[in-house]
């Protein structure tokens, strides 16, 4: 058995809690590493938390301005030399796309970081999906991924979403939300079949705690309508009698909802609330208008209708809710649609799971040091297209 394949059947057969010490183990027998250090990004993804079961006492990295940091930015391994003699390899933990943090190993000079490369992605691979697996089980990785005490609304709101980013070949799609440790209605959700991705936000009007149910609620009765199988204007129309069911009116959720068909680039969409939605194609950036329709449980009985348009290879679509277009910078006026069109422009070379955060970075430029008077989310999805499709 090679090094990787001991490594991997270890990984399999430990414990949910003691992942990040077999590794630690198992880096030191089978390559020599005398340094191992697994970080996970923080809800922020402002820095990377060190894996230890007690995340938040120890001494954080940053994402921007660290070895760790320039591997989880780049994507790419990041070698440093440690000052006692040998190296030191940074990797970053992604899965599908979703950046979850990096792996440190430290090598001795006679070892061959190149020739290692490899075998080390591959572990980080491995060792991404068992932590999605030990989720489950264990706190351990949750516990690293805070840099401070969660609100109980923003506890729940992060344990209904999906991940932050997910990549295929037909499309990338990321999203984020601030204030990442207080967050209280808005959400996202998306979902890849072989046919479809099913992308939706949703904003929960409200504070706290009863955002944050409001959402939980609209968000799972669209899940139960689309595994359900109905079509998209047959998922608000089941979300929008739960939600009245629940509340009589007196509270209510929007929700944009887009279903793209990944053979043809084709898109159903059903706008019933807040979110906005815009497309870069080459080097235009517009809004995308549709009807308003009512939010989600405001009127009892509401029929929904499906609209279209058609997305090309190489357009971006970026989501933003109103607490991004609508947050009003220091001398008052709001962020707004212009300020969007030059951080779209700005950041065009990013890729899509980059994009939320970015954006979001420069609407906290733009409202300085005011707090933000509403969440705000941002999804970014780049389209790609199926590469059959494309030849004929």
């Amino acid at each position: 058995m090679d090094g990787f394949a001991a490594v991997q059947q270890a990984l399999r057969e430990a414990p949910p809690h003691a992942l990040a010490r077999v590794v630690i183990d198992e880096l030191r027998n089978q390559y020599g590493a005398d340094l191992v250090e697994l970080r996970m990004v923080d809800y922020a993804v402002k820095s990377l938390q060190l894996v230890d079961g007690h995340a938040a006492t120890t001494e954080p990295v940053s994402v921007h301005d660290s070895p760790q940091g320039r591997a989880f930015g780049s994507q790419e391994p990041f070698v440093t030399q440690q000052p006692g003699g040998g190296i030191v390899v940074h990797l970053p933990l992604t899965i599908r796309g979703d950046r979850l943090g990096t792996l440190s190993v430290g090598l001795p000079t006679t070892a061959d970081p190149n020739g290692l490369l490899p075998a080390l992605r591959r572990l980080c691979e491995a060792l991404g999906h068992e932590i999605l697996v030990a989720e489950r089980d264990t706190d351990q990785f949750m516990l690293a991924r805070r840099a401070s005490r969660l609100t109980l609304a923003a506890e729940m709101q992060w344990q209904l979403l999906p991940g932050r980013a997910c990549v295929r070949e037909e499309f990338e799609v990321g999203a984020h939300l601030e204030p990442a440790y207080a967050i209280h209605g808005d959400s996202f959700d998306w979902e890849a079949s072989e046919r479809y991705l099913t992308l939706t936000v949703t904003n929960g009007m409200g504070e706290g705690i009863e955002a944050a149910l409001l959402t939980n609620l609209s968000a799972n009765a669209l899940r139960n309508a689309r595994r359900a199988g109905l079509d998209l204007a047959g998922q608000a129309t089941l979300a929008d009698q739960a939600v009245y069911a629940q509340y009589r009116g007196s509270a209510y959720v929007s929700v944009l909802l887009l279903r793209f068909e990944l053979a043809t680039g084709r898109v159903e969409v059903v706008d019933a609330g807040s979110p906005k939605l815009w497309r870069v194609r080459g080097r235009s950036v517009e809004e995308l208008s549709f009807d308003h329709q009512l939010p989600l449980g405001m009127f009892e009985d509401t029929v929904y209708a499906e609209e279209h348009f058609a997305v090309r290879p190489g357009d971006r679509l970026l989501i933003g809710s109103d607490g991004v277009y609508g947050t009003p910078g220091s001398g008052g006026e709001r962020y707004g649609e212009r300020a969007l069109v030059r951080s779209l422009s700005g950041h065009r070379l990013l890729p899509a799971g980059q994009v939320p955060v970015a954006v979001l970075r420069e609407l906290a430029t733009y409202r300085r040091k005011a707090p933000l008077q509403d969440d705000a989310l941002v999804m970014c999805v780049d389209w790609h297209g199926r590469q059959d499709t494309a030849e004929h």
